[in-house]
């Protein structure tokens, strides 16, 4: 599903105009964006929380140069499913 079959589904749902949902999820996932670039997790009771997760320092190659770097540690955003969330999944994949 694309962000603009999300949007027409809720639209047609809830009876709310394409342009007000499209608002509202744009403001929702700005919203996670900044949360998360400040270093605060977003918990959403039910179905997640967007955190951030810790990448070590590896070392790392360049094949064409024949070449070692070193990659520093860094923080990448990651999405954790709530229990309610993954059983659902379970349940309805089997």
């Amino acid at each position: 599903m694309k962000k603009a079959d999300l949007i027409a589904t809720i639209s047609e749902e809830t009876g709310i105009e394409k342009n007000i949902v499209r608002k509202v999820i744009e403001t929702y996932t700005e919203l996670i964006k900044i949360n998360l670039s400040k270093g605060e997790p977003v918990h959403y009771r039910g179905f997640g929380s967007f955190i951030l997760k810790y990448r070590r320092p590896k070392k790392g190659r360049i094949i064409s140069r024949k070449e070692t770097i070193l990659i520093p540690g860094h923080y990448i955003p990651a999405f954790k499913p709530a229990n309610e969330f993954l059983n659902k999944i379970k349940e309805s994949i089997k």
